[in-house]
């Protein structure tokens, strides 16, 4: 049974990741009704002791199940959030030698997370990751959680990546990235999503890019579906989410980049007919090194009442996973040409199924000439608690070049006036060019799409019928 690590970064990233570790926690417990340590618990929990204190086995206490330490590196710069997650119900789930906290933060600078802390704490950070990969029998992947927007979730956090490749160069690093909105409250945020893109450009397998004005309007789009509101099991609220304390504004997007990783997960964590394993995902959707960002779109968004869902209602769920409003970033991917696509279906849905909504769905799909089969899907025979199917779609499609177009508008209208520069270059070690040199790099990715994009007009109409990879 293989193994991964979840590295959570920054407050956008520790936030997201304690959502995660609850909604997986309850999942386990939903299955595993006796709390016994198993290999799917095992992929990403180590059982630290394998009895309690009075005699008894391990077991499931308020729905949680105990005894585990969850596979995991919690950093912060600020002791706020971690102190706020172990202070509440998962507690115990987190082992202190695996947390790195600071006091100061990383004052929105990129530079004084990637800079500053990164050269500070270099070496205890690789402690840390270098302990949890001891624990693993077979470590598969590294999770890395984080934001752009801030300075220690992009700064710091595209640092730990650079730290990943260096010690672990053959463990898959995927990355999850939270892209701040055109409002962001941090006026330096297209400074630090510059930069930090340059660094997962360069070192990351892969990369999950999440609007937060698409997780907002996401939220936003269940509540009108759903007129007596949110559910309180839904995939989308998760009770406290790990947190003591009211729900916050932001717990609800959170909660959608967790199920994001839930979904994704599945197959590690559960048995089904056709596993799709995590390396798979770099392997069959990334055809050339640095276009490795994969649009996520999950569906259904809110949790359905009946349990036996018809056939009609489960075709809609696929054609759904390919509308704009079901995107974790806001694209529409049919309008743009689709490089591969990854299907990740759990819960009662059979290989014909995939089969009949991929050859119904694919006319209205443009794939790229060489690569009409680039499909890979997979089934994982538990659905996520309170529904009874879910969708998961990673497409590599082009559309993602509006989202780093807008970006590198933002950047550059700050950048022509110089505007906040001095506190980057104040940083030691940091200098302009390092600036300029991410923007080429930047622009250098959106070309290198556009011209995948442009290729779209030569398709062939009467393309070969697709073949599903199995």
């Amino acid at each position: 049974m293989t193994q991964s690590i979840v590295v959570q970064v920054g407050q956008a990233g520790n936030q997201i990741g304690c959502r995660f570790w609850d909604l997986a926690l309850r999942e386990h417990a939903h299955v595993n009704k006796k709390g016994v340590y198993d290999e799917a618990l095992s992929s990403f929990f180590r059982n630290v002791e394998s009895r309690r204190s009075d005699g008894g086995a391990c077991d499931v206490i308020g729905g949680r199940i105990r005894c585990l330490k969850a596979r995991a590196v919690l950093v912060d710069m600020e002791e706020g959030v971690v102190n706020h997650i172990l202070q509440g119900p998962l507690r115990e789930v987190f082992d202190s030698t695996q947390l790195l906290t600071d006091v100061s933060g990383s004052g929105n600078n990129w530079a004084v997370g990637h800079m500053t802390y990164g050269s500070a704490y270099r070496e205890q950070i690789v402690e840390k990751l270098r302990r949890a990969a001891e624990h693993c029998d077979c470590l598969q992947c590294f999770f890395l959680i984080h934001s752009m927007g801030g300075g220690t979730g992009s700064g710091l956090g595209t640092r730990l990546l650079t730290l990943l490749e260096e010690e672990f160069p053959e463990v898959c690093r995927i990355v999850t990235s939270v892209y701040p909105s055109a409002e962001d409250d941090v006026i330096t945020s297209p400074y630090n999503s510059v930069l930090a893109m340059r660094e997962l450009t360069e070192h990351a397998d892969c990369v999950l890019p999440v609007e937060n004005q698409s997780l907002a309007d996401i939220v936003n789009k269940i509540k009108h579906m759903s007129p007596s509101g949110i559910k309180r099991d839904s995939t989308v609220i998760s009770g406290q989410g790990g947190v003591s304390g009211a729900e916050k504004p932001f717990d609800a997007m959170n909660n959608i980049v967790a199920n994001l990783l839930l979904n994704m997960t599945s197959s590690a964590r559960f048995e089904g007919s056709l596993n799709m394993d995590l390396n798979e995902i770099a392997m069959n959707l990334v055809p050339f090194p640095r276009l490795h960002y994969l649009v996520p779109s999950l569906t259904p968004l809110y949790t359905l009442s009946d349990v036996n869902i018809p056939t009609r209602r489960l075709d809609q769920m696929f054609s759904d996973a390919f509308s704009k409003d079901h995107q974790l970033i806001r694209a529409d991917p049919k309008h743009s040409l689709y490089l591969a696509c990854a299907l990740m279906v759990r819960g009662n849905v059979q290989v014909s199924d995939l089969r009949r909504n991929i050859e119904r769905l694919r006319p209205s799909l443009p794939f790229v000439s060489w690569n009409q089969e680039g499909w890979k899907t997979g089934l994982c025979s538990v659905p996520p608690v309170g529904h009874s199917h879910s969708l998961l779609a990673l497409a590599n499609n082009t559309c993602v070049t509006d989202t780093f177009m807008d970006l590198r508008d933002r950047f550059t209208k700050l950048y022509r006036k110089k505007a906040h520069l001095h506190h980057y270059l104040h940083v030691e070690g940091m200098e302009q060019s390092f600036f300029s040199e991410a923007a080429d790099s930047l622009s250098s990715l959106i070309e290198e799409y556009s011209q995948l994009d442009a290729t779209k007009r030569r398709l062939v109409p009467d393309a070969p019928r697709l073949t599903v990879a199995i």
